[in-house]
């Protein structure tokens, strides 16, 4: 069992360092680069993954673009260049993933940098400090979903959570995964039930490393048990993360948490979200609107390379469904436990 913090993003004096989650749980290989090309490439790859890990590493890209701008124009003043060249970083990195609001929240911190009429240099100075600002703020805004979120966690209870949540996704300890964890470490005598979380196995891959490595009991169940475990009366409670909750409460999460939050409301299971502000999306007047990111079929029709599915074969492949408000007991963030109605209680308390 290991108890240290898990080293996920990091921004040195002349890289950034990430670790490759599709090599977990085998290896921890981290990948260091100072080319924001080989980030991008690593997002789409889900490399690096989770919604509020997405944005910090989207602002380190711009980050690392800037500082490559720099060493291919040492002597240049020109910050209309400088300008139009980091805007273009951000509109790549706005284009990997579709989902996950914290993206487009952190690039938009970027854009607001970007305006200033500042040298190039002054400008990524500017920018490695923004940076490093979304990340902090981000650990911070997790210990507080965490605090908030074991409240409503009972003692002796077995909770159910799908996905990953934990420090692999976000800059801290994790948003679901966070409650999870300070339950833990006050004693309550939690049990969690993670799912495998088709097709990619998140749940299998991260969620159960991250349980282990932070000595939580836990057991590993396919998707299609967690009902069945309801109804046996082994899950008191059900929590999971989301990439975008839109004004009246929907939120937008990996693809299965529908199904899950559905069973949880047949067997009278209080189901929660847990996420920071910055994935919360006003403009958004429902979850219809969310944009539905689709992967590739050979992500269900293999596993880890293998062939589990005729070849040619039609296929259908949303990483997120949409879980809608009226199923969602409670939304936990940094600044309490949001309850219904979310489309006044969000709006009172986004800052």
């Amino acid at each position: 069992m290991m108890n240290d913090k898990i080293a996920v993003i990091e921004l040195t004096a002349t890289a950034l360092r990430f670790l490759d989650q599709t090599q977990l749980p085998s290896e921890a290989v981290m990948v260091e680069t100072a080319d924001h090309r080989v980030l991008l490439e690593a997002i789409r790859r889900l490399q690096v993954r989770g919604a509020p890990l997405i944005g910090i590493a989207a602002a380190y890209g711009v980050t690392i673009a800037a500082r490559a701008w720099l060493r291919r124009h040492p002597a240049s003043s020109d910050a209309g260049a400088f300008h139009r060249d980091m805007l273009h970083v951000c509109d790549e990195f706005a284009a990997t993933r579709p989902t996950a609001v914290n993206l487009f929240w952190a690039l938009a911190r970027m854009r607001e940098i970007l305006a200033h009429p500042l040298s190039p240099d002054m400008l990524t100075a500017a920018l490695e400090a923004e940076a490093r600002a979304l990340h902090a703020d981000d650990a911070l805004r997790c210990s507080a979903i965490g605090r908030y979120g074991a409240e409503i966690i009972p003692a002796d209870a077995g909770v159910i959570t799908h996905c990953n949540s934990g420090a692999l996704a976000t800059g801290g300890d994790g948003t679901a995964f966070a409650v999870l964890l300070e339950a833990h470490r006050q004693g309550k005598n939690i049990h969690v039930y993670a799912d495998e979380t088709r097709p990619l196995l998140q749940g299998a891959r991260l969620t159960m490393w991250e349980l282990r490595q932070r000595g939580i009991p836990s057991t590993l169940i396919t998707d299609g048990t967690a009902a069945m475990l309801m109804r046996q009366g082994r899950v008191q409670a059900a929590i999971t993360g989301a990439d975008r909750i839109a004004a009246n409460g929907d939120a937008a999460n990996k693809i299965g948490t529908y199904a899950l939050a559905v069973a949880a409301r047949h067997h009278g299971i209080p189901f929660y979200i847990a996420a920071p502000f910055s994935t919360v999306d006003l403009s958004l007047a429902s979850g219809d609107a969310i944009p539905i990111e689709e992967r590739s079929g050979e992500e269900i029709t293999r596993i880890g390379g293998s062939v589990v599915a005729p070849e040619g074969i039609d296929t259908y492949a949303p990483a997120f469904d949409v879980t809608p408000a009226e199923l969602i007991t409670g939304i936990v963030t940094e600044r309490g436990i949001i309850a219904p109605p979310f489309d006044e209680t969000l709006r009172a308390l986004h800052p």
